[in-house]
């Protein structure tokens, strides 16, 4: 007990840290990249962070759990729109500018509704899965070859500002997220391990402390952002996981292998897409996420939980 009540105090300090080092790095780089904060969370953070999921669908698909690749990415945007945004909207209201939300709104319902699309024969092939790569490098392209000057005044965000190098401020961004992985895991491992001797079920701690832990450095990294008045890079964050998610991690993992998605996995497909454009439009009713839009968005997420694990959806 007391080694597991040492990991979860050392996960704090870790997603801490990790979420501030990620979020200091990414603003300075969004500054020399003359690009805005949104595309910085959308591509450095958001894909950043999303990275595990590329690996253990990866590995999951390559060792025939074709169900566990696929569950661990859909399940991942779930957890991206209902919990890191409607948590962090609960905390602090996230805006967006009228004309960002035009621009970028677009890419994350195209990757939402492609991959709706190809699998309604419950298959993926390596052609659609090439497709998704493609449309992924497109997207990367039109992201980063808009410049733009930030106004944001980054100098007082923590110490390590000072440094204004490019490849410190890449190292930067490089530790933050080894730091929120890693400070994630630690979380899920000491709180599964004290949940287990209170004797609390398997399914419980599943869909609460492992849900909940594969969200951790989404969700920390978006608080922290919102925190220091940058609520379109946490946005901007989960915009770009669920993209990277979708079109690279689903189309990698179907280039590599050919994926056959069962009847339970398609509507949770379904569902994730529902759920984005549900965001969308809370988004478009003000470009802003509310309070009132987060306890939406926690309250479906839950409500998922519990379907699921009643069996019924």
């Amino acid at each position: 007990m007391f080694i597991d009540l040492v990991l979860i105090f050392l996960s704090l300090f870790l997603l801490y840290y990790g979420g501030d080092f990620l979020v200091t790095g990414s603003l300075r780089l969004a500054q020399v990249l003359r690009v805005s904060p949104f595309i910085i969370g959308a591509t450095v953070m958001g894909f950043g962070t999303s990275t595990p999921e590329l690996a253990v669908s990866v590995i999951a698909s390559l060792q025939g759990s074709e169900d566990l690749a696929l569950g661990n990415i859909i399940g991942s945007n779930i957890a991206n729109i209902g919990l890191v945004l409607g948590l962090t909207a609960l905390i602090i209201p996230l805006t967006i500018d009228k004309q960002r939300f035009l621009d970028e709104s677009p890419s994350l319902l195209i990757a939402s509704l492609i991959i709706v699309t190809f699998s309604w024969n419950n298959y993926l092939s390596r052609t659609e899965g090439f497709i998704m790569v493609s449309l992924l490098i497109v997207y990367l392209w039109r992201a980063l070859r808009s410049k733009e000057i930030t106004g944001a005044s980054l100098e007082d965000i923590n110490l390590f500002s000072k440094y204004k190098r490019t490849s410190f401020q890449i190292g930067l961004v490089t530790i933050g997220i080894a730091m929120l992985v890693i400070g994630a895991n630690c979380m899920v491992e000491g709180a599964t391990n004290i949940a287990r001797n209170l004797g609390v079920s398997e399914w419980l701690i599943g869909i609460s402390i492992v849900a909940l832990g594969t969200s951790l450095p989404e969700l920390t990294s978006s608080i922290i952002a919102a925190k220091k008045g940058h609520g379109e890079m946490a946005i901007g964050n989960v915009f770009g996981s669920n993209i990277f998610n979708i079109l690279m991690v689903i189309g990698t993992v179907s280039l590599i292998k050919p994926l056959t998605i069962d009847e339970e996995i398609y509507i949770d497909l379904i569902y994730a897409a529902v759920l984005t454009c549900l965001l969308l439009i809370l988004i478009r009713m003000g470009y802003v996420i509310r309070k009132r839009d987060g306890i939406i968005l926690t309250i479906l997420y839950g409500s998922y939980l519990g379907l699921k694990g009643t069996g019924l959806f």
